[in-house]
């Protein structure tokens, strides 16, 4: 998955859907929670379309939508 994509994942409130804003491969925090990356495990911050609120995923938790 690339940055721009379409993605859907799980949320409390249920799935949701958004686009990859940013691919991270070094430790940060987002949201005050911190987060390791790496190269060869990478995390992706998603924007949510429907609030806008950003948060960080594994690449498997993420579900690739048609355009």
């Amino acid at each position: 998955m690339n940055v721009g994509d379409r993605v859907s994942w799980d949320t409390p409130q249920g799935r949701t859907q958004g686009k990859i804003v940013e691919k991270r491969t070094k430790d940060f925090t987002l949201a005050k929670q911190r987060w390791k990356a790496s190269a060869d495990e990478p995390k992706l911050v998603v924007e949510s379309e429907k609030t806008g609120a950003r948060a960080a995923h594994e690449p498997s938790a993420l579900r690739k939508l048609k355009s």
